[in-house]
């Protein structure tokens, strides 16, 4: 759930799980990401809430795609546990030319498993088809580990080798995961939707409250080598969507067809740029229909909010530094610009090295490392700081030191796919704050 600074996260968008309707087209359906949009809430497993793409730290010739789905998991919430949808479609979608058309699309899809005495069971079996070219092939057969619910369950106590035995080879080279992780997002969510609410200084003194600490997410997880990615520019774009089957009845007959009910590319834009009212239309819209959004970019609501509340004098209109971020990649210095059309994605340079250890910084681009965000999204990355700062005219000269004062995730990274942490156990219930 984390599009560009938040401010409105407005519950949750649309699913059409089987729904039956006369004579309409797939935009009369409705959809959405971490509960930002009206009607996704009522679908929490299709709603995609996180998307990173970064170069694997450890295998800097590879490329490390991470989709997040189903908001605030509680490690503890049996006995129906979290699980992928096996009546959806999980898809990641990769442009490498600018168009914002896929030139290749990973799909996962689920089946579940009976369950044993009155627990349901949260290992699923999946398969990942990669589409392209018109040709569609099978990459990867697996099954997702059971959610950590706790030593007796799981007859272990090592939840980390459990999970690092799903990991599995894609044909061609690469890697999979699918399953339970730690929410790698981070950010003071009780704070930021109190209007904007800062809880000390200017939000970059720390103090902020973590909501999503000792939370999960389901994921899926890609690690692909560059060489098959890799363009002149070294630039492509990413998105994640999910799709249900919307029956539509005509005639007497029914028809099924898939729709997408939910997409998702750079932190935050629906929750914080795209207005309440369209929301739900802006999830359920291709990405090469950004066009129609473009004035929600170039005049901002937060810029007007922010200026309400703090009279700090944000630049509220011809926002272009926020249509390049988010719509055609940053040109000026070269960075990841795919060219003029606004198509909504979050982009990545391959070309660019792995940042050092010691160079990381939370503020991406921002501050200095050209490995954070907007240029892809790596874990650590602080995009609610990113983005307040973004809008509140960093990229045109105005230093505004915003944030929400949480400013790292309540658990490291693991050192090797799939680089988010495990999740909490339920058994030991630890979630919420810090």
């Amino acid at each position: 759930m984390r599009k560009l600074a938040l401010i409105l996260l407005a519950v949750a968008a649309a699913i059409l799980v089987a729904a039956v309707s006369r004579g309409t087209s797939p935009e009369a359906s409705e959809a959405s990401s971490h509960r930002e949009a009206p009607l996704i809430s009522e679908d929490p497993s299709a709603d995609n809430t996180d998307l990173y793409a970064f170069r694997s730290p450890d295998k800097p010739n590879t490329l490390t795609v991470i989709s997040n789905f189903i908001p605030g998991e509680d490690p503890g919430a049996g006995p129906n546990y979290y699980t992928f949808s096996p009546r959806a479609r999980y898809n990641i979608n990769i442009d490498r030319t600018g168009d914002g058309r896929p030139d290749i699309t990973y799909r996962f899809r689920f089946r579940q498993r009976p369950g044993a005495l009155f627990l349901g069971n949260t290992e699923q079996p999946y398969t990942v088809e990669r589409i392209m070219g018109g040709r569609s092939t099978i990459v990867a057969r697996g099954v997702t580990p059971p959610n950590n619910i706790g030593p007796r369950t799981l007859k272990s106590k090592n939840y980390r080798a459990i999970a690092a035995s799903r990991v599995y080879g894609l044909a061609g080279g690469g890697q999979v995961f699918a399953g339970q992780r730690d929410d790698a997002f981070f950010g003071d969510i009780g704070a930021i939707f109190d209007l904007l609410a800062i809880r000390k200084g200017t939000g970059n003194e720390g103090g902020g409250k973590d909501f999503f600490a000792g939370y999960a997410v389901h994921a899926l997880a890609l690690q692909i080598p560059i060489s098959q990615l890799d363009t002149k520019s070294h630039v492509v774009g990413i998105w994640s969507t999910s799709e249900r089957q919307q029956v539509t009845v005509r005639g007497g007959r029914a028809r099924n067809a898939w729709v997408q009910v939910s997409r998702l590319g750079n932190p935050l834009v629906n929750e914080v740029v795209i207005p309440t009212a369209q929301k739900d239309l802006w999830n359920r819209l291709p990405v090469t229909a950004e066009k129609r959004f473009a004035a929600n970019y170039r005049t901002p609501i937060l810029a007007a909010v922010m200026n309400q509340l703090y009279k700090l004098g944000v630049p509220e209109k011809n926002r272009k530094d926020l249509v390049a971020v988010f719509l055609t990649g940053v040109n000026q210095p070269k960075l990841n610009y795919t060219g003029p059309k606004l198509v909504e994605m979050l982009r990545i340079n391959l070309a660019i090295p792995v940042t050092a250890p010691e160079n990381f910084s939370r503020l991406g681009v921002l501050g200095m490392d050209l490995q954070g965000w907007p240029n892809g999204r790596r874990l650590g990355d602080d995009v609610i700081d990113i983005a307040e700062r973004a809008v509140a005219g960093a990229l045109v000269g105005k230093n505004v030191p915003l944030g929400d004062g949480v400013d790292f995730p309540d658990k490291p990274r693991l050192s090797v796919f799939p680089y988010e942490a495990d999740p909490g156990e339920g058994f030991a219930n630890e979630k919420g704050g810090r």
